[in-house]
């Protein structure tokens, strides 16, 4: 590792290790895996800043870079067979295999960076970064030679008269630290401690109070002890110190030295066995914040479009309110004015009759105005296209000094009407729109009513409608009820068995410490991503091999199968197999869990999704739907079938899909069934919205009333049977409550949006088929729910819950980029 200009090279035990695989993180990051038979390593390297083993997780692309498949066709199953410095620059040369057959992996570590893969005579066959070395007229290129000859070699410590040299054309008041650096191999932090270990202050400036003639001695002396540090980190194997700050919320790590420095010493730090280990630390930890940070921006983004939503909620809602006071004004204006409006009518409606042009009606109001004729007048407009007319209308009953005392003005008061609405800047203008009785006002007229019927139009228009769909809507939202499940993904099986799994590494150990019963059976797949998928089964009963396919769909959905669109296999196991103790001096992180026992294969999964509802129905209604999901088929024949796909699909080796898992795999492989130990990491593609996390605080479910953590609540063996009996018939009754065949009879309480495979959807009312494809979720989910809302069948009620299901609880589930199909979806685009 290096400061700015000194490298400390991590001191590896892992010499004569075989390399496994290489894999990128993204495109200056890559993991090289290395092993012996009783021994594991990943070696990480990222061009220009460091080199470490590290013990985390580190994600890998789905597929792997041009540069990292070299590194594979050259690199795998060669030795490491050194690991040196070329001179006191900072580049590290990787030697694996020996002789003719050696290859080199060059990583830079200053500037830009660069990790450049050699022959044996230091011929570049690949690297990261293409450029020439105008200084010295080098080319880094494929085909080239690898300049190692002109490395950098140690140079003598500075004399006195070079000091003064350097030290008179320094800027006065400038930090010797920062005037001696470009000059040596140190770096600042060290030339710092060692000037303040021979008494100068670490902020010592070159200006009169500094005079060389008499402390130049004490400055070789501070140089001389850089340079036994600089021996001493050549064989270091002292405890590593890493400094941190602590803040209110987090401890945010700042910096690591592999010494104590003097500067440092009164500043809180925390001590490492190895440099290593604090380097791997440190940037994990730094990772990990990221991704804290990340998770809490998307969380106030999040909170900041609900508080948008509910804003604009409330404007629609003044809005509609403001327009109807304006129809129910404008229909007594018509009321008031009746004779006139009759007149209007007649007249506009007798010139059509005789079938006068449009522009010659509009000259013969105009010549009727000149002679202010008052049903002239009061039209302002002529909307024949519509069959309309726009009269200025007011009311008879204000007398004139009313009038001059309000300031009525017309021409203003159709300015106003002019710009009606058009969208308000700020309240004010909104409330310009609020009518006052005693003023003219603009009226629309249907030339094919009466002027009763159009004051009654006026006043009972549409307005009054919306506003009650709208109100429809806050009732429905306020009678939803969160259920526990929905905060992970979650589907109701075609035989009725609620299934959940995780979205993310945190859910995936929530999943399994705090849900996984006796009786339940875990579901995975063998790819990265794949989410964990737990099928709640309270009765203990063997579960049917229809709901098993469905799950291990569900499993390989959610994975990067999905993106890279292979078809491949999930694989089930029971509760008791499933466990977070690792074999001893091994760790397992947030996620991951060991597979103790035979793997019970699935027939390959097709990656085809569903995406509905399922509607709540009034605890009435219930008895119309029990039997709607459950096992079609228990006998024999069906039990002879499962034994033979299960035998069929039990292997002790894991079916290699892709190269990024597969080395891994064939380890586990050699094993008996009787040793086999298998860790899974879980991890679930961190998605998306991290509402989860305030959705968690709200279990409330009827499946699970009162589960808890063991290790959260103490519970005896008697209140235990008790939850269990509670989640057999409240459960049972809660997923018969949920239905995706509505009955017009039934009384419909919501809808609640569904993501799941398609086979557990064949009889659902409103569904559509996701499969792979370019389409973003939300736009996918729209598209869905607009042609649910125009669906022959839908009733009123359905649409009405349809409408107060929120944007972002449509598709959160929804495993990514899809392609939507449905009967008459394209005729519905077109129309």
């Amino acid at each position: 590792m290096s400061s700015k200009r000194s490298t400390y090279i991590v001191k590896l035990n892992y010499l004569g290790m075989r390399v496994n695989n290489v894999y990128d993180v993204d495109n200056r990051t890559y993991l090289i895996r290395v092993q012996k038979p009783d021994l594991k390593a990943i070696i990480l390297i990222e061009s220009g800043i460091r080199i470490h083993t590290t013990e985390f997780e580190w994600p890998k692309n789905m597929m792997p870079s041009g540069f990292a498949m070299k590194c594979r066709k050259h690199l795998k199953s060669r030795r490491l067979i050194s690991v040196k410095q070329l001179g006191v620059d900072r580049i590290v040369d990787f030697q694996f295999g020996s002789d003719d057959a050696a290859y080199h992996l060059i990583v830079e570590l200053y500037d830009r960076g660069n990790v450049v893969l050699t022959d044996h005579e230091y011929t570049i066959l690949n690297l990261l970064r293409f450029h020439t070395n105008e200084a010295d007229d080098v080319k880094f290129a494929v085909r080239e030679r690898y300049p190692v000859d002109k490395a950098k070699g140690p140079e003598p410590l500075l004399s006195l008269e070079r000091l003064t040299e350097i030290l008179s054309n320094a800027p006065n008041g400038e930090q010797l630290k920062r005037v001696l650096n470009p000059h040596l191999p140190y770096g600042a932090t060290l030339i710092e401690h060692c000037l303040t270990d021979v008494g100068f202050s670490g902020s010592v400036k070159v200006d009169e109070d500094f005079d060389l003639s008499k402390d130049g001695e004490k400055l070789l002396a501070a140089l001389q002890k850089a340079e036994e540090f600089m021996e001493m980190s050549s064989n270091f194997n002292g405890k590593v110190v890493k400094f941190i700050s602590l803040f209110p919320l987090a401890t945010f790590y700042e910096e690591f030295h592999p010494f104590l420095f003097a500067q440092n010493a009164k500043s809180l730090h925390v001590e490492f066995d190895s440099f290593n280990k604090a380097v791997d630390e440190f940037y994990s930890k730094q990772e990990s914040q990221k991704i804290d940070i990340k998770a809490l921006h998307q969380e106030k983004q999040a909170l900041k479009k609900l508080d948008n939503v509910r804003k604009d909620h409330e404007k629609r809602l003044e809005s509609l309110q403001a327009n109807q006071e304006i129809d129910k004004v404008k229909g007594e204006l018509i009321e008031i004015n009746l004779t006139m409006v009759d007149k209007a009518i007649h007249v506009i409606r007798s010139a059509l009759a005789n079938q006068i042009d449009w522009t010659e009606i509009g000259n013969i109001v105009k010549e009727a105005q000149a002679q202010d004729d008052p049903v002239a007048c009061s039209i302002k407009d002529l909307k024949l296209q519509t069959n309309h007319i726009t009269m200025l209308l007011k009311n008879l009953y204000v007398t004139t000094d009313e009038e001059d005392q309000q300031g009525v003005d017309v021409e203003e008061e159709v300015g106003i009407e002019e710009v009606k609405g058009k969208k308000k800047k700020n309240r004010n203008k909104q409330q310009k729109k609020m009518p006052q009785k005693n003023k003219p006002m603009l009226v629309d007229v249907d030339l094919s009513l009466s002027a009763y019927g159009n004051a009654f139009k006026s006043a009972e228009k549409k307005t009054k409608k919306t506003l009650k769909e709208a109100q429809t809507v806050i009732t429905i939202q306020k009678a939803r009820k969160v259920y526990w499940f929905e905060k992970f993904l979650w589907f109701v099986s075609s035989e009725n068995y609620l299934v959940i799994a995780g979205r993310d590494q945190q859910q995936n150990e929530i999943i399994v410490k705090r849900y996984l019963r006796s009786g339940d059976v875990y579901v995975h797949a063998d790819l990265h991503g794949a989410t964990s998928c737990v099928i709640k089964n309270p009765t203990g009963q063997p579960l049917p091999p229809r709901t098993l396919m469905e799950v291990g769909t569900m499993a390989v959905c959610y994975s990067a199968a999905w993106d890279a669109r292979v078809i491949t296999s999930a694989w089930w196991v029971y509760h008791h197999q499933v466990s977070k103790t690792a074999p001893t001096g091994e760790y397992l992180t947030t996620g991951s869990f060991m597979i103790r026992g035979k793997k019970n294969y699935l027939p390959p999964s097709y990656l085809m999704m569903g995406f509905g509802f399922l509607f709540k129905v009034d605890e009435e209604c219930v008895w119309r739907h029990r039997g709607e999901r459950k096992v079609k088929v228990q006998d024999e024949d069906m039990e002879s079938v499962t034994s033979t796909t299960t035998e069929l699909f039990s292997e002790e080796t894991i079916p290699l899909d892709n190269e990024s898992s597969s080395d891994e795999d064939k380890e586990l492989g050699t094993k008996t069934e009787s040793e086999q130990c298998e860790e899974i990491s879980a991890q679930a593609e961190d998605q998306q919205e991290h509402s989860e996390a305030e959705s968690e605080e709200k279990e409330e479910g009827d499946l699970e009333n009162d589960v808890n953590d063991p290790e959260e609540s103490q519970i005896s063996e008697t209140e235990e049977n008790d939850i269990v009996f509670n989640v057999t018939v409240e459960g049972q009754n809660l997923l018969n409550s949920l239905t995706g065949q509505p009955h017009l009879e039934d009384v419909l309480l919501f809808a609640v949006p569904l993501c799941a495979p398609y086979t557990a959807m064949t009889n659902y009312k409103y569904k559509v088929k996701l499969t792979p494809g370019t389409q973003k979720k939300g736009k996918a989910a729209k598209t869905a729910l607009h042609s649910f809302m125009h669906s022959k069948d839908s009733t009123s009620r359905e649409k009405d819950l349809f409408r107060s299901v929120k944007d972002t609880d449509l598709s959160r589930n929804i495993p990514g980029k899809v392609k939507v199909s449905a009967p008459n979806l394209l005729a519905l685009k077109r129309k």
